[in-house]
């Protein structure tokens, strides 16, 4: 009953209705624009909205296929048998590319999966296209798989990542687990709610604005006092009071995740959910299907906020007003968007992966690695570790701060 009473006193209040109506709103906008701003383009101009979707989801319909060494090695000779006829070749002065016919029939529809086959062939840090399949030795082959794990390794030795041996053999025995020949297809719905995993920041700080209110909301308004001189004051009601927070933003995190993902995938569909993350870059080293990526994300990102709903019960307990809560709770949330990494390891770079902000990109491409002596973790784990003993160490401090509040 106390939980109950708790939760709709949160709920009931105008400015929690407000806040949330607000939140919600802004997910929508955010998550809302990649469709629509959504173009694509054939050889008679730009195609823009639903109409450039389905256009796009029928050319991929097209290439939906396993990409298995023969299937890669004929596409190669596809390329280059175009740009064997000088007419379907333009040149800038620096590089040369497909034109007309050549490019919209032969490139353009497949364009996306021609740029990742190339890039997979690419040196680390090189920016490889479609034309440059036009000077690929494949008389033996492509070899595709073999060049995949050959640029995976020399990414894990690049010496500005400075892995050690440890970490190293922890990222190829990762990548050695991926399914091949890799099933190509349609996943733009799922690959924009992977970029935009950040966006949700502004959902777990509407949530704390109102759980803001929580303790320092009776010190603010004097109930203070009565509350803690009753018979279950210090005792249930505080726990019933923290229970009902993380009910709320639960359920708050619940209704904003059907906004930011319902919204893409209504407009891009669900194809490719069970399609593995390879085949929008073969250098990401975890064995997921982007709908296996974005569930273990979501996960991630609700530690995060019950971590921060944590944090903000801790400071409710122990400031005055909500508004001193806020002004320590912002720059913790929002100071690490302005902090750029300036690589994967060292002490600088490794803290501001697991800040709240970086902590919501996935960040599956990156090799970031933590290392405790002999044992090697990822990313995902370290930060799915400390946002769980960060709620476990600040939820009894937030329940004993309540507790030995002074009264004035």
């Amino acid at each position: 009953m106390l939980v109950k009473y708790e939760f709709l006193k949160i709920l009931r209040k105008k400015s929690t209705l407000i806040v949330m109506a607000i939140s919600l709103i802004l997910t929508g906008v955010l998550f809302g624009l990649p469709i629509m701003q959504f173009q694509t383009y054939n050889q008679d101009g730009v195609i823009k909205g639903s109409q450039g979707i389905a256009y796009e989801k029928e050319q991929y319909e097209k290439f939906s296929v396993p990409l298995t060494e023969e299937y890669v090695t004929e596409t190669i000779k596809e390329v280059q048998a175009l740009f064997e006829n000088p007419d379907n070749v333009g040149y800038d002065g620096n590089e040369k590319f497909l034109i007309g016919d050549a490019y919209w029939n032969g490139i353009a529809p497949r364009e996306k999966l021609l740029n990742m086959i190339a890039s997979t062939y690419s040196a680390p840090n090189e920016f490889k296209a479609y034309n440059d399949l036009a000077d690929l030795d494949i008389t033996d082959g492509a070899n595709f798989y073999q060049a995949m794990e050959s640029k995976n390794e020399a990414l894990l030795n690049t010496p500005s990542r400075a892995l050690t041996d440890n970490q190293k053999e922890y990222w190829s025995n990762k990548a050695s687990n991926i399914d091949t020949p890799l099933q190509y297809g349609y996943y733009e719905g799922w690959d924009i709610i992977i970029s935009s995993f950040e966006l949700l920041m502004f959902a777990i700080l509407a949530i704390c604005i109102v759980i803001a209110p929580v303790f320092s909301g009776e010190y603010q308004s004097g109930t203070d006092a009565v509350i803690l001189s009753a018979k279950y004051g210090k005792t249930k009601l505080t726990t019933g009071k923290i229970v009902a927070s993380l009910l709320f933003g639960t359920i708050a995190f619940a209704l904003h995740i059907l906004v930011a993902c319902g919204l893409p995938l209504m407009a891009f569909g669900t194809d490719g959910w069970n399609l593995p993350l390879q085949i929008a870059n073969t250098t990401v080293p975890y064995s997921l299907t982007f709908l296996q990526a974005v569930l273990i994300n979501i996960g991630i990102i609700y530690l995060i906020l019950i971590a921060m709903i944590s944090l903000t019960l801790l400071l409710s307990a122990k400031m005055k007003t909500p508004y001193l809560v806020l002004i320590v709770l912002v720059p913790i949330l929002f100071i690490p968007m302005f902090l750029t990494p300036n690589g994967t390891t060292g002490i600088y770079n490794l803290i501001l992966f697991l800040m709240p902000y970086r902590a919501t990109m996935p960040e599956f491409g990156k090799y970031i690695s933590y290392q405790f002596g002999g044992l090697v973790l990822d990313a995902l784990t370290v930060r799915a570790i400390l946002y769980v003993l960060l709620m476990v160490i600040m939820l009894p401090l937030a329940r004993l701060g309540f507790k030995k509040h002074q009264v004035a």
